[in-house]
Formats: structure tokens, sequence, C-alpha cells
């Protein structure tokens, strides 16, 4: 068969941008973004009648899973430990061809802006195409769910006043959202160490990780719930010297964070 070729029509604009801060499926995402549309093609006519509707498909490409192949069998995060479940009965983002598709929130459209709500591409993925969410074509309640287990039971995630402040602060300074992603990473499964930068630090507290940064939070299994008690800096005094190499170049805002709460 020949090959196909797709050019993209836009893409995300989103905080999170590396692989392992993506949403399970996106209506555990919690977060806020764009798809910028191409200029020069009269997309704001082709979108024009959109923004009648609260949900829309996005169909995009894997764009950091282009050369990493595929398997005929996959181990997802909700599939019982060890099973291998068949790549097309899955949502896995390693597929034959690295497409994938998303329902989310459509906030509101300006010019070529799509403001959107809860979704699960990172940032700079590029869109192929844009289909309106039809309830009464798009929803069947009483499907069939195949291999997968029941819903599973989610932990409540909540924060101490001084670690969201931290957040808050780092959120304003960077962008990185790290509520939204201790909320999306600590729900379901967080002491997966096979899928999560995670490791206990005593028996009751445990710290996972985000880029450079750490979160510290407490669990109990029985009550389902998590308490996110601090936001640390993963750098080292040493790392921060001036003179230090600066792989990602974010070492300022790690000084400037220290120097903040230490004042607090």
């Amino acid at each position: 068969m020949n090959s196909i070729t797709f050019n993209p029509i836009g893409q995300v604009e989103s905080a999170t941008k590396y692989r392992y801060e993506a949403p399970r499926q996106s209506v555990f995402a919690n977060n806020n973004g764009i798809i910028r549309m191409n200029p020069g093609c009269d997309f704001e006519t082709a979108l024009r009648d959109l923004d009648g509707f609260t949900h829309i498909w996005v169909i995009f490409c894997f764009h950091l899973n282009q050369d990493s192949g595929w398997k005929t069998t996959v181990n997802p995060p909700v599939a019982p430990p060890g099973v291998k479940i068949g790549l097309f009965a899955t949502r896995s983002p390693y597929r034959t061809n690295p497409i994938g598709m998303s329902v989310v929130e459509l906030v509101e459209i300006k010019g070529l802006e799509l403001h959107i709500r809860n979704f699960d591409m990172l940032d700079g993925t590029p869109v192929l195409d844009i289909k309106p969410y039809i309830v009464h074509a798009d929803s069947f309640p009483e499907a069939s769910t195949g291999w997968l287990p029941n819903t599973p039971e989610l932990y409540e995630v909540s924060f101490d006043e001084q670690t969201l402040s931290k957040i808050e602060w780092l959120r304003n300074q960077s962008g990185l959202d790290l509520e939204s992603f201790a909320k999306v990473q600590l729900s379901i499964d967080p002491l997966n160490h096979a899928r999560k930068r995670v490791e206990a630090i005593s028996p009751e507290q445990y710290v996972i990780g985000c880029r450079t940064w750490k979160l510290s939070f407490k669990i109990s299994e029985q009550q389902h719930q998590i308490e996110v008690v601090d936001l640390i800096s993963n750098y080292l005094p040493e790392e921060l010297i001036p003179t230090a190499p600066d792989r990602y170049q974010d070492k300022e805002i790690h000084r400037q964070f220290i120097l903040e709460f230490a004042r607090a």
C-alpha cells in the first residue's frame, strides 16, 4: 500500500512537555491549554460554528514517539500486573502509526486559538484534524469494556497551605503546574515505581519527581487519601552555584525559589 502523508493544521500549547507528565486520559487531566491553528489557510472560516460545541475530538500525532517503534502486545497502567494486552485493544501511544485521538473540552475560540481544558496532549503536539463531539452519535453508555477492570478507585489528593503557596509561586514564575501534575499522577496507582519517579523516604512518606522538582507526600491506603506536604528542588547545593552547568536552563528559578522560601 502506498504511504499517506498528513500535514498538521496546528499544534498544542501546554505546560506539560515530557512524556511522563502526560495524563492517562484527558478526563483526568485538570489542565488548560491552546490549540493554535496554522495561519494562511483560512482556518477561521473552517472553525465557524464550532463554538456551539462544549467538547471536540482532536486527532493528533504522538510526535515524541515517531521513532520509538511498536509491539503487538503492551502492558497498560490499568491492566493486571504482568498481563499483556493486544495493542489494538489499548490506547497505548506506541502504535503502528503515531496517531492519537482524544475528546477535550472546548472553552472558547479566539481567532485561530482554540482554548481547551482537560486534555492529554503534550506541548508541541501536531494536530491533524478537529471534529465536534456529538452526544447522540459518540456516546454509548452500555458498550462493553472488554478486558478493562472496573473503574479504579481514585485517591483524593490534597495539599497543605505552605506547599500550595510554593506551587503557586513556581506556576507564576515558570508556567509549570505541579498541582495538576500531582492530581493526575497520584490519584491512580500512586506508588507504581515502574511508571513514576516515586521513592520512599519513610514508611509513610514518599517523593515523586517532575522535571527537576520533587513533591513530598503522605499516603493513607485505608482512606485512599494523599496529602502533598512539600515542594523541593531536586538540585544539590553544589549544583546551584553560579558556575555550575545548567543543562535544563532552569537553575535560576531554583535559586530564586530557595531564597523566597528561606525567607518564609
